[in-house]
């Protein structure tokens, strides 16, 4: 019982704070404009900024582990490689083969996973470094999937992909806190109290905007995909990879920073991506809102059982 109430404080906080912001939704308090301008606000500023204060806060000679980060880099890109294959050879509509991969495999990694890992230890303990391992082949693949299985069949050019990366708000938000950390200075008070005061925005607003923006019946269209999809996210990725995490000898926050990696739900903006580069967004919207309702029992049974077996 101990082990389950653990769980439970673990993950239900999050997504109640989801169900909130879709009650608030409904009501008229959190408008369509206002969760737009949210999650910008969330994306470019907020949770850069968080993420910058994790990476300048962290003794990166003394805290970085290459092993950590290499692992996360390695697991992400064979998940990624592996569904995209599957996909391309047992999937018959091959128009949603780009949704589909991007929907199985792309994680909430920074948003969800900073929020659950806050919940379990009060920081984002080794988000940053997971986020750094994961997150720039998140986003080089999800664009170079996207068009090369475009229904368009638009042609992937590199300078794209490369200057997408290059100027991602996350990717800038960890590059700077990691040199800032390296340098020999301390950040003055009230830069810090300033900005720790805008990072402090981001959980609450990215979740409400989560909730506010959920769309239940969209989850009944593409069914049979819509179903894998979310199984890979939130089951088979986590079945293949997290045991292979515990026998390398990874525990406690690297454990949990990894299970947010492989088992959170799909990122909402995989659905504006998958707008925005020419593919429908049915399966993609079916995805985000079937993985965030399952994620909820599926991350709870996750954390249980690694709780129960003193992993975590």
């Amino acid at each position: 019982m101990e082990d389950l109430i653990f769980s439970l404080n673990a993950t239900l906080p999050v997504f109640l704070l989801m169900v909130a912001g879709g009650v608030l939704g409904r009501l008229g308090f959190l408008p369509g404009a206002f969760c737009k301008a949210a999650d910008r606000l969330t994306f470019t500023v907020t949770l850069p900024v968080m993420l910058f204060l994790d990476m300048a806060g962290l003794d990166i000679r003394r805290d970085f582990e290459p092993k950590f980060v290499l692992f996360c880099a390695g697991a992400t890109l064979a998940g990624i490689l592996a569904t995209w294959a599957l996909a391309r050879a047992l999937m018959r509509d091959k128009a949603v083969v780009g949704e589909f991969v991007q929907a199985a495999y792309r994680s909430s990694a920074a948003i969800l996973g900073v929020a659950f890992i806050q919940n379990i230890y009060g920081s984002s303990g080794m988000a940053p470094l997971m986020i750094l391992g994961s997150v720039p082949l998140f986003n080089i693949f999800a664009v170079l999937i996207l068009m090369i299985e475009s229904p368009q069949h638009q042609t992937p050019r590199p300078a794209r992909v490369l200057r997408g990366v290059l100027t991602n708000p996350i990717l800038l938000g960890i590059v700077a806190g990691t040199v800032f950390s390296l340098l020999p200075v301390q950040m003055p008070a009230i830069a810090e109290k300033t900005l720790t005061s805008l990072s402090s925005l981001t959980t609450p607003l990215a979740l409400l905007s989560i909730g506010a923006g959920f769309k239940g019946a969209s989850a009944i269209r593409r069914a049979g995909p819509t179903l894998a999809a979310a199984f890979i996210k939130t089951v088979g990725l986590s079945l293949v990879f997290i045991p292979c995490a515990v026998a390398l000898g990874f525990r406690q926050q690297e454990l949990v920073a990894l299970l947010i990696m492989l088992g959170s739900p799909t990122t909402p903006s995989a659905y504006v991506m998958a707008r925005n580069m020419g593919h429908e967004g049915v399966l993609t919207a079916s995805a985000v809102a079937l993985t965030t309702l399952l994620s909820a029992l599926t991350l709870t049974g996750w954390i249980f059982v690694l709780r129960s077996g003193g992993w975590l």
